[in-house]
């Protein structure tokens, strides 16, 4: 029994009732002992059993409790690892060695791991030091400098192994010349003299113990830490054929033959020189994994011109505050986000929105860090920096979707988990059916185990799945398309049905008034022109005196002031375009996806749906078919009335968006079912939904519906469901469906229900995601195919399996460990070229 104590910072409680929830979800954890939960402090105080329950699991009963546990969370560049048990070894290190660490994915292509912790239980030291003590090292540095660090600590490791390599390959070459030319009597008889043997023991130590020495020392790691890695496959099957060969020296120069006289000093050279041509080459093709990262880290300028005491002056971009004057010219980059206040130009965007055409941009607009000025000098005002720009965003998106694992990569991890031990006992029976069991002799048995300990390759497991997800999540960040994690990535491959908002979506979210068909009594209409004339003088009155679609609009307009719908937006810009005095309103009620009522010049005017109308007793007979008319014609229309007299209809329109039936023709092609779903009445929906070419419409939903839509959707077809919405009053809805995706604009980057993000208001972007998705998914099944098929083949070849086929080659019969290192160093480099032929999609 390990009895622990942990404080875990909770949010989420609003009262005494919260508390009990939450002490009694925890108790029911088999290995608590002890819950309180302090309402006061927001603190939840758990004694457990760590033998029985682990920090996470407490955590994750918390949340199925519907409250949240506020974590710490680090990304820390770490090096020294070499394949997948590796990346293993570091999670199992943190998970079980340092108490408060809640979860840890350490992903071998990025060589990073992430860790989420319970703040004040562990600390980032704490972390440190668990994985310097499993054999492995840690980039640390100020959060400005660790990109340029990181960067000069792994360039300074390339030219190390690409330095030992050249030296492996200077004493190797002569080796194996003299070794072959020896056993195929090319050379005179001095090569078959005791010295000679003595001359490859010269060459190959070298090669053993210094070009080899990172796989003793990741060896020596693996099982300080009782696992093991493809470091302990190499260091003993080249270790093998080293120390063999040196016995049969020793015993030959003093005149024993009784273990024959060949040696294997050239086999244990060139395992570890290929091998390590191969991790040189594997590293370089991982390089090209994360090309779309490194692009946008370069889009970040160095430097900003700002305006101070009416002076330009030149600072590090980093030190530009929210507020600051900057002033961008010609050919450079944006330094931060903000609004231009002076001057016009075009921005090209492409590689932050994937937008190939420059951006128009005046005074007003938003511009955003890290894209290109093309023309005109202008000044805009800083309203986001450092780690809150879209750009910091982004890239922050992208590295955490790089650095997740999706669940297809469990089944890899549980096979590298018990791969090597298993290949170990694999090596050892090989060793005694060809020596004990069929009498093959024991050169023969060491030459077969050698092949199968140098062959097996863990790493090809664990790059199958990263590669592909790092080669995939970034050349959807160069298109527009933004993964929360590699978990959405994956999903997007099993949606059956994409729900699509309207507003917003499939139409550009900036309705106008077209039409508006008023009704107002005769007797009423003097009350209202002088109502809307309120303050004004009698003779102005008398020469301007409204019509009445004016009074209408003006009424409307008024009492839409205080809405932030867009309907009623559009309602108030058309007044203000016709300039008519606008009245605040009183007593201001909105009713959510229905309609609102105010107070204006002592008039209570109510503006909505006709449900909403005909739910406070107007009578909208009058005005049906002028109604049904507008809404056939694709319209929205806001009622307008006064107490219990209808005055007028407001038509607006919203236009759909340029390629959005384009978009919905490509997914209908991809045999997906695409649904509409607004809160329009259906006559408007059915015309939008016929334009575009969707024919199942969900209409007349209010906003707290949507959510429940999905929810309907996803039980009745038993599919999973993608919900597509411009995260404004669908954010419930995109939270639950199976994925949510977020329609941006290039600054709203990190909508926080979606799953994915668009960053760009384009619909075409949906079915290249999906496209993008399937694609990953297909290349993570061939990776791991290549992977395990490679393991589960040439595994039995290098024990000898094909040894009784007489009419089969040689080299196939008996696999030279030569050969096995080869082939190897291939099946990871085939893995991660696999990975990058996903740039070309």
């Amino acid at each position: 029994m390990v009895q622990r104590q942990i404080s875990l910072p909770i949010t989420g409680i609003t009262c005494a009732n919260c508390v009990k929830t939450l002490e009694r979800s925890l108790k029911k954890l088999q290995g608590i002992s002890h819950v309180s939960v302090n309402f006061a402090s927001e603190k939840a105080t758990v004694v457990f059993d760590a033998s029985e329950v682990h920090e996470g699991e407490i955590i994750q009963a918390i949340r199925d409790a519907g409250y949240e546990v506020a974590l710490g969370r680090l990304e820390l560049p770490v090096t020294g690892m070499t394949c997948a048990n590796c990346a293993l070894a570091i999670e199992r290190a943190l998970k079980r060695k340092v108490p408060g660490v809640v979860q840890a994915n350490v992903n071998l292509a990025t060589e990073k791991a992430v860790v989420e912790y319970i703040p004040g239980e562990a600390t980032r030291r704490d972390i440190v030091q668990a994985i310097r003590a499993a054999g492995y090292d840690v980039i640390e540095a100020a959060p400005k400098e660790l990109q340029d660090y990181e960067k000069l600590a792994r360039a300074r490791e390339a030219n190390r192994q690409k330095r030992t390599f050249q030296i492996g390959a200077a004493l190797t070459f002569p080796l194996l010349a003299i070794s072959m030319g020896r056993d195929l009597n090319l050379l005179g008889p001095w090569a078959h003299e005791t010295w000679i043997n003595w001359l490859f023991f010269l060459l190959a130590t070298p090669v053993q113990f210094y070009v080899g020495g990172d796989y003793y020392k990741g060896a020596y790691k693996a099982l300080r830490n009782r696992s093991a890695n493809m470091d302990l496959l190499i260091a003993m099957g080249s270790s093998a054929a080293y120390f063999y060969s040196l016995f049969v020296t020793a015993a030959v120069t003093v005149g024993s033959l009784s273990w024959g006289s060949h040696v294997y000093f050239e086999t244990a050279a060139l395992i570890i020189t290929l091998i390590k041509l191969g991790k040189l080459l594997e590293a370089r093709a991982k390089v090209k994994t994360s090309d779309a990262i490194r692009k946008l880290m370069q889009l970040q300028p160095a430097t900003a011109k700002v305006i101070r005491d009416r002076t330009e002056i030149e600072i590090p971009a980093d030190e530009v505050v929210v507020g600051d004057l900057v002033q961008v010219r010609p050919g450079e980059r944006v330094p931060v986000d903000g609004v231009v206040v002076s001057g016009n130009s075009s921005l090209d965007e492409s590689l932050l929105t994937g937008e190939s055409m420059p951006v128009p941009k005046k005074p007003g607009n938003q511009v955003t860090g890290g894209t290109i000025n093309k023309q005109g000098l202008f000044r805009f005002e800083a309203t986001r920096v450092g780690a809150e720009t879209a750009l910091a965003q982004v890239i922050r998106l992208v590295q955490e979707a790089q650095g997740s694992k999706a669940p297809i990569q469990r089944l890899a991890d549980k096979v590298a988990g018990v791969f090597v031990p298993v290949v170990i006992l694999i090596a050892a029976f090989t060793f005694w059916f060809w020596w004990m069991g069929v009498g093959a002799g024991f050169s023969a048995a060491l030459i077969r185990t050698v092949a199968v300990l140098v062959i097996a390759c863990p790493c090809a497991l664990g790059l199958a799945t990263p590669t592909a997800i790092m080669v995939g999540t970034g050349r959807g960040a160069e298109r527009g398309v933004l993964f929360r994690n590699s978990e959405a990535l994956e999903l997007m491959r099993s949606v059956k049905v994409v729900v699509l908002d309207k507003t917003g979506t499939i139409t550009i979210g900036e309705p106008t008034v077209t039409d508006i068909v008023q009704s107002i009594p005769a007797k009423l209409m003097p009350v209202f022109q002088l109502s809307a004339r309120a303050g004004e003088s009698p003779a102005r009155v008398l020469e301007e005196t409204l019509t009445p679609e004016q009074v209408l609009l003006k009424l409307a307009a008024s009492a839409e002031t205080g809405s932030e719908h867009p309907l009623g937006e559009a309602i108030v810009k058309a007044a203000k375009e016709q300039r008519l005095p606008l009245t605040p309103p009183e007593l201001f009620e909105a009713v959510s996806g229905s309609g609102i009522t105010a107070m204006i010049d002592g008039h209570r005017v109510v503006a909505g749906n006709g449900s909403f109308l005909k739910d406070l007793g107007v009578d909208t007979s009058s005005l049906e078919k002028d109604a049904q008319r507008l809404q056939h014609e694709g319209k929205t229309v806001v009622w307008t009335a006064v107490g219990q007299t209808t005055l007028g209809l407001i038509a607006v329109a919203d236009r759909v968006r340029s390629g959005s039936r384009e978009a919905v023709r490509c997914m209908q092609e991809m045999g997906l079912r695409v649904v509409m779903l607004t809160g329009d009445n259906w006559a408007t929906a059915r015309e939008i939904g016929a334009q575009v070419g969707i024919e199942e419409v969900l209409a007349e939903v209010r906003p707290a519906e949507k959510a429940d839509r999905i929810r309907q959707l996803q039980s009745e077809q038993r599919a999973r469901v993608a919900m597509v919405g411009d995260g404004i009053n669908d954010a419930p809805a995109l939270a639950q469906a199976d994925v949510g995706i977020a329609i941006g604009t290039g600054t709203d980057v990190a909508m926080e229900t979606a799953d994915v993000t668009l960053m760009r208001p384009d619909l075409n972007l949906v079915p290249q995601a999906f496209a993008l998705s399937t694609a990953t998914l297909r290349t993570i099944r061939q990776n791991l195919f290549w992977a395990f098929f490679y393991n589960v083949v040439l595994i039995p070849v290098a024990a000898g399996a094909l040894h009784p086929f007489s009419y089969l080659p040689g080299f196939l019969r008996s696999l030279h460990p030569a050969v096995a290192a080869f082939a190897m160093t291939l099946s990871s480099i085939t893995v991660v070229a696999n990975s990058l032929l996903l740039k070309k999609r």
